[in-house]
Order: structure tokens, then C-alpha cells, then sequence
């Protein structure tokens, strides 16, 4: 025999006869031996055989055999038995290949009394006797000829057995497991026969210490083992299963070195079906944080479509609930960080603003403003995609832009060659009415804002120091009568206290309690302090914007009169 290069690789045998007139030869004499020995426990084989002397009289011819369970493997191994009398030790190792070249060869009762299909098939029979590694063992090794195994049964009989083990070594059925996923020694299986009763819920360790155990299996077969019980695609509404496909994956992920892609379409369905069961699950069995733990491991199996929308769904629903941490994705596209995924994220949670509380979108809010600048030094990230995020929010979602202005100037030092026009577009998601005093001021003097952005943010705070003044003149004048306060539309940061004098004062005097009285004084205390604050920052503002006329071209508008 001579075993072809190519049966390393590829399911094809290749032995050739050789009929030459030495028959005295040793290679001839070998070849015919072999011929003989392999016909005598194998019909298929014979057949082939003698097909092909019939067709050819060629003195050297080869014969190949394709689709061979095992390649030269599974050859080498029926040789063995062949040359052996018939006899070979059979292992859980070996079973599954030698029952599958048995059957693919025809080594039944019609070639040989002493046949190989017989043994295989007596061995097997005892799989529920066999120990839970031998399952698993044996399970593995049917992963290079999986199809023919699959076809013959192989794989769903070592499959019910398996299942049969877990629920031997589980106190509850596997289809009404609820609880949160956890992993033990396989070994330690038969000492969980009664669980640990934990403020009334099974204990993690009863029901899920094969979680690691099947991991060492391919991804083939752990689709048939959630199909043998019905928990497969849509179809996934178990908890338990969802965790433990989850742990298959992340392991699979780790041991590829945090990338699988080469293999995805391997592992897609069991991603589809993951995510699933977790949507499925919902909130009452996953944190935000969670899914986007769930979301960091299915996102390198080439997730379906529909998969990641439904996920991203659910994740938009709750993003109040995360943290800057949760929504640093590490990006695909050359950016350090995935912004893509959390404009979509946003986008979601806006969609449900009329259903969440003004608290959880300001929430929200300081959350993405700390986004902003956690992604402003990114060099590759465009400005588009700043401005995508900074803009994805309505504009009640902020008290106050200070942090936007900040990540905004993050952003212009990690990219000091952005054109005028550039750096003005990206100022352009600012609310300057809602910037402080303190934060205008350095915005005014910051040389990587444009003098124009300076200007429009220094005009916003007219209007303000406009009221200062009002308060500041008619001080004076003000005596201690009745009042009236009224909310500023423009600034929420203090209140005007008006005061007017009629024929009622003394009464609505009385009617006054302390409580208030010490409020009106409280507010004027605080009015003063605010009116010599704003005269001191006119006077700096007149200087820099004298400055800043000189830089402006001579078409833009004049300067509003601050002062």
C-alpha cells in the first residue's frame, strides 16, 4: 500500500495494485497481500476491487477512495485490524472513527463473521455506562469526520447520553433552570446531587458545572446539542442554556486571542442564539452592564442584523444605568473607540425620552459630556463623529455646556491642523446662553477658539450682564415694601426681586412670615455679590473683545455694547 500525500488533508485513499510479471517481488507480493486481507473483512471493498480489474488490465492502477472517514487515520486503523486477524483494542478514543470506517466500508456479517461493525456497535452500547470525560473524549474526536458520524447516528447517541449525565448529576431539569451561570470541577458533578438551597434559589454549582467541560467542543456540535433540546435560534427561551453559550463563546474568543473572525460563520448561529435568549430575558435577568458585556462577546462573531439591533434595543432602553467605562467599545474602523455605537445607543434612549423621567436624561447627559472627552484625543476620530455624539442629545438633556466646551478644546489640542472653518463646525453643538461666566471667559481667551465663535459666546452673556446692571442702578432706590420674585426665563442661576410700592405694602408686609423675609435677604445678599462679579468680568470682556476687533474682519458685524 502506498498511503497518498494527500490523505493528510482531504478525506481520500489511495492504495495501488501492482501487477507485474515479478510476482516474486516484494513489493508485489505486499500489495497483493494487502489487497487480499482488506477484501476479506470489507464487501465495499472487494467490490471496488474487483469492479476494477474488470475495467482495466493495466498492470499498475490506482484506486481512490473518497470521502473516507478519518482520512489515513481511519485507513491506518482498519489496516491494523485487518492484519490482526480481525482484532483490535478499542478505545474511547478510537470508537467513533473505526464504527464510522466500518460502516463506510461494509466490515459486517456479509464480508466476515469476525467483523469490526459488530465490535464497534457492541462497544458503544455500553455509552451510559460510560464516565462523564469519556463522553466528552469521544465527542471530540468525531469533529474531523462530524457529517458521517452525524449521519449515522453517532453524534446523537453520544449526545442523549450526555445529556443524560447532566441531568443524573443535576437536581433539577436543565429545561427549568432561572438562575445566574457559574462554573466547578466536573469532577466534583457527583457530589451536587442535592444542591445547596441559597435564600431559597438552587445554587449556581448544582446545575452548571459542565459549562467548562463543553467548551473543548466544536461549535458543530454544541448547535446539535441546544437542538436536541429545542433550544435552538428563536427558539432559545432558556436562561440557562443563554449563560452557558454565552461562557462557550467568551472561551472561544479567549483562546483565539480576542479574535475569531476567520471562524465566524462557525459560531454565528450560536451568537444569534445567545443574544436571543438575553433579549428575550430582558432586564429582569441582565444589568446594563451586562449586555454590554454581552455586547463586547457576540461582536466578534459576525452577529446577524437583527441580532444587534434587538440587542442595542435593550441596552438603549437602559443606558441611564451605565457607566463611562461600559460605553468605551473598542472601535473597528481604525477609530480607538466604537462612536458609531453610541450615537445608535443614544438615538434609542432618545426615542424614549417621553417614557423616562427629565432626571434620566440629564443623567444621560453628564454621562456622554464625559464621553466626549474621553474620545477627544483620539487623533483618527473625525469631527462628524464628535459632533454625532454631542449633538445626539436635546439641548434639555444639560443644565450646563462647560464639559462639552471642554472636550471640545481636549479635542482642538489632539488636532491643532484643523482649518478655522473646521474648528468653528465643531463649536457649533455649543449652547452659549448655557455657559458659565468662568467658562466663557476662557473660551474668550483660548487662541484655538475662532475669534468669531468668541464673540457670538461673549454676545450670549449680554443679555445678562444687561439685567446686572438693571439691579445694580435701581438698588439704591429699592426700600423694604412688598416684593415679588420672579424666575429668570434666561438664567435659572438666580432670581430678580422686584419691588413695587402701592397702598397694600403694610399689609402684605404683616402677611409675610419671617421664613421669607430671610429668604428676600438671603437673595439680595447673593445679588450683590453677583452684580460686583459682573462688573468685574464687563471690564475684562471690553478689553478682550478690543482685541479681538483687531482679528475680525472688517465685514462682521459691530461689537455689542457690553458696558
Amino acid at each position: 500500500m502506498q498511503r497518498s500525500p494527500q490523505c493528510q488533508n482531504s478525506a481520500i485513499c489511495k492504495f495501488t495494485s501492482m501487477a507485474n510479471t515479478h510476482s516474486s517481488s516484494p513489493s508485489s507480493f505486499l500489495v497483493s497481500g494487502l489487497q487480499k486481507i482488506l477484501s476479506k473483512y470489507s464487501w465495499k471493498l472487494r467490490k471496488i476491487i474487483k469492479q476494477e480489474k474488470r475495467r482495466t488490465q493495466i498492470r499498475r492502477s490506482g484506486i481512490e477512495i473518497d470521502d473516507f472517514p478519518g482520512g489515513a487515520d481511519g485507513f491506518e486503523l482498519i489496516s491494523r485490524f485487518c492484519y490482526n486477524n480481525g482484532t483490535i483494542s478499542i478505545t474511547v478514543e478510537n470508537v467513533s472513527l473505526l464504527h464510522c470506517c466500518s460502516v463506510f466500508l461494509g466490515m459486517s456479517e456479509k464480508a466476515s463473521l469476525v467483523n469490526l461493525l459488530h465490535q464497534t456497535e457492541e462497544f458503544l452500547d455500553g455509552v451510559f455506562y460510560w464516565s462523564w470525560n469519556e463522553i466528552i473524549t469521544c465527542l471530540k474526536n468525531c469533529d474531523p469526520f462530524f457529517s458521517y458520524a452525524e449521519s449515522r447516528g453517532l453524534i446523537q447517541k453520544l449526545l442523549s447520553s450526555l445529556l443524560a449525565k447532566i441531568a443524573q448529576n443535576s437536581d433539577v431539569s436543565l429545561l427549568s433552570f432561572s438562575s445566574s451561570s457559574s462554573s466547578s470541577s466536573p469532577e466534583t458533578a457527583r457530589s451536587l446531587n442535592s444542591p445547596t438551597i441559597c435564600n431559597g434559589s438552587t445554587s449556581r454549582k448544582a446545575w452548571a458545572w459542565w459549562f467548562q467541560d463543553l467548551t473543548v467542543l466544536s461549535p458543530k456540535i454544541i448547535e446539535h446539542f441546544l437542538r436536541a433540546l429545542g433550544s435552538y435560534g428563536s427558539h432559545n427561551n432558556n436562561l440557562v442554556l443563554t449563560r452557558f453559550l454565552l461562557h462557550y463563546l467568551k472561551t472561544a474568543l479567549h483562546s483565539n486571542g480576542g479574535s475569531i473572525r476567520y471562524a465566524s460563520t462557525d459560531y454565528r448561529g450560536l451568537a444569534d442564539t445567545a443574544v436571543h435568549g438575553v433579549v428575550l430575558m430582558g432586564k429582569t435577568a441582565f444589568s446594563c452592564r451586562g449586555l454590554f458585556w454581552v455586547l463586547r462577546i457576540v461582536s466578534g462573531f459576525g452577529l446577524s442584523r437583527e441580532g444587534r439591533a434587538a440587542l442595542e434595543r435593550l441596552i438603549g432602553g437602559m443606558l441611564d444605568q451605565a457607566t463611562l467605562d461600559d460605553l468605551l467599545v473598542s472601535g473597528g474602523n481604525g477609530g480607538v473607540y466604537d462612536v458609531n455605537l453610541v450615537v445608535r445607543l443614544i438615538r434609542l434612549f432618545v426615542h424614549y425620552y417621553d417614557k423616562v423621567s427629565l432626571e434620566k436624561m440629564k443623567k444621560v447627559g453628564e454621562l456622554i459630556d464625559m464621553y466626549l472627552g474621553e474620545i477627544g484625543p483620539d487623533p483618527n476620530l473625525k469631527i462628524s463623529k464628535f459632533l454625532g455624539v454631542a449633538e445626539s442629545l436635546p439641548d434639555c438633556a444639560r443644565d450646563s455646556f462647560d464639559q462639552v466646551y471642554r472636550a471640545i478644546d481636549i479635542y482642538l489640542q489632539s488636532h491643532p491642523c484643523l482649518s478655522l472653518e473646521e474648528r468653528s463646525r465643531l463649536c457649533r453643538c455649543l449652547n452659549y446662553e448655557k455657559l458659565s461666566l468662568e467658562a466663557c471667559k476662557d473660551l474668550a481667551k483660548n487662541p484655538r477658539i475662532p475669534p468669531r465663535i468668541a464673540v457670538q459666546a461673549l454676545a450670549s452673556q449680554h443679555s445678562i450682564i444687561q439685567t446686572a446692571e438693571f439691579v445694580s442702578d435701581d438698588h439704591s432706590s429699592l426700600s423694604s415694601n412688598s416684593y415679588k420674585c420672579i424666575n429668570n426665563s434666561n438664567n435659572s442661576n438666580y432670581q430678580m426681586v422686584l419691588y413695587e410700592n402701592n397702598d397694600n405694602t403694610s399689609n402684605l408686609e404683616m402677611e409675610s412670615s419671617s421664613d421669607d423675609k430671610e429668604d428676600v435677604k438671603v437673595n439680595l445678599e447673593r445679588m450683590q455679590w453677583r452684580v460686583v462679579e459682573l462688573e468685574k468680568v464687563c471690564r475684562e470682556m471690553k478689553g478682550q473683545m478690543a482685541r479681538m476687533v483687531k482679528l475680525t474682519p472688517q465685514h462682521t458685524r459691530p461689537l455689542p455694547r457690553l458696558c
